[in-house]
């Protein structure tokens, strides 16, 4: 009889089976309002998704969790993207969630997170152009609503720290659709005041509120400004494209007015501690050239300038001294070469000098009368020519032929007649 009751388990176990089959079921795209959201420790969110009748459990593991652009709130409304299953252990069906996105403004996140990676990838984000915020500036320029509480936060800061600082609204738009041009329009005309710094900002509001911030045109007016820019747009947890391109971010209005100019009573103290600080450094100074000026005047050379004189006179004596040495010595080397000079072989006996030249010549002639040829010639030697060309040997001439024969005092022609070589 009591084969016919199932188990809590198995019924609950067969309902799952059939849910997990349900093609129906395995993608499914849900909106509603988060209610008792909560973010666990292992990093996976707990919730309720629910709407004016209804509501369902969910379930977002920390894999998917940590892909969320927002933090999630009770109260959210928001869109996701999961599957329908039952929890054994509750014997309920829930919803585990794959993604999440703010409903209404999913579009505007991912529009942000894509002009985002675009500015970013231009370098319009770099540390290297920020420039940094003048210390005390002369005029600042706020670009704001001429109305609300951000306007009223900034003046009252500003007159209440620096209240010599002169400020400029630039009276903009900030919300809605035309606020992205009148705010890109006001940055560029704040370019022509000489300003120090420009403060661009809005007091907080929802994400559509907050989106001119957000503008491409309102990010390149921004990077292009030549007054260093302060951004103050919403509250601290409000990020927007303007933060990150400005050259300094402010978490609010008032906090961007105390970031622009030093606190009056803060510079008073600090010029009063440089003033402490100079004269303590001149009083210093004033004191060491009185102890040099002592030490200078107590010194042995002032007070005894003769004892220098002396030093250096009897340097001059020693100098004086080794050039008179240097100079007899020289004077003397040179009388001792003039001494060998004068008795030398050459200014003793000079005709003996003559002597031995006219016998080199001598010897030189004799050579040379040896070796001329009309010497030779003289001693009953000739020379033969044929057609002007000396003759060495009969195989030059042949019978008939005209020859030349010098001798010491005359030519004599001559006819072949015969030719007879000796061997």
């Amino acid at each position: 009889m009591n084969d016919k009751y199932l188990t809590v388990s198995a019924i609950t176990r067969y309902l799952k089976a059939k849910f997990d089959v349900d093609e129906n079921l395995q993608t499914v795209f849900l909106k509603g309002e988060i209610s008792n959201f909560k973010a666990h420790t292992t990093g996976h969110f707990y919730f309720s998704l629910k709407d004016e009748t209804s509501k369902i459990n969910a379930i977002m593991f920390r894999s998917n969790a940590s892909k969320v652009l927002f933090k999630p709130a009770d109260g959210m409304k928001v869109l996701v993207t999961g599957r329908i299953s039952v929890y054994e252990a509750m014997g309920s069906y829930q919803i585990y969630v794959d993604e999440m996105i703010e409903d209404g403004v999913g579009n505007l996140y991912v529009a942000f997170e894509q002009l985002k990676k675009k500015l970013q990838d231009e370098g319009l984000f770099d540390k290297e152009h920020k420039r940094p915020i003048p210390k005390i500036p002369k005029r600042v320029g706020i670009v704001t609503a001429s109305t609300g509480a951000a306007i009223r936060d900034i003046m009252t800061t500003i007159k209440r720290r620096f209240p010599i600082c002169e400020t400029i609204l630039f009276p903009t738009l900030v919300q809605g659709e035309n606020a992205k041009d009148d705010i890109a329009r006001n940055i560029e005309r704040a370019q022509d005041y000489d300003l120090d710094i420009l403060i661009v900002g809005r007091g907080g509001g929802s994400i559509e509120d907050l989106w001119p911030f957000n503008e491409e045109i309102v990010a390149r007016a921004i990077y292009n400004s030549k007054v260093p820019v302060i951004s103050a747009v919403g509250h601290e947890v409000d990020f927007t494209i303007a933060d990150f391109v400005a050259d300094l971010r402010a978490p609010t209005p008032t906090a961007a007015a105390e970031l622009a100019v030093p606190n009056m009573s803060d510079l008073k103290k600090h010029i009063d501690q440089l003033s402490i600080r100079l004269n303590e450094a001149i009083y210093k100074k004033v004191n060491y050239l009185k102890l040099y000026l002592d030490s200078v005047k107590n010194s042995f050379v002032i007070k005894n300038p003769m004892v220098m004189f002396e030093n250096k006179k009897q340097s001059l004596d020693l100098i004086n001294d080794k050039l008179n040495n240097l100079m007899l010595g020289k004077v003397d080397k040179l009388k001792n070469e003039l001494e060998k000079l004068k008795k030398s072989y050459v200014l003793t006996n000079p005709k003996l000098l003559y002597k031995d030249k006219v016998i080199f010549i001598k010897n030189i002639i004799d050579k040379l009368n040896l070796l001329n040829p009309l010497n030779i010639l003289a001693r009953g030697y000739s020379i033969t020519y044929l057609n002007d060309k000396n003759l060495k040997s009969v195989k030059e001439v042949n019978k008939e032929d005209l020859l030349k024969i010098k001798l010491s005092d005359g030519l004599v022609n001559a006819r072949v007649t015969d030719i007879k070589e000796e061997k």
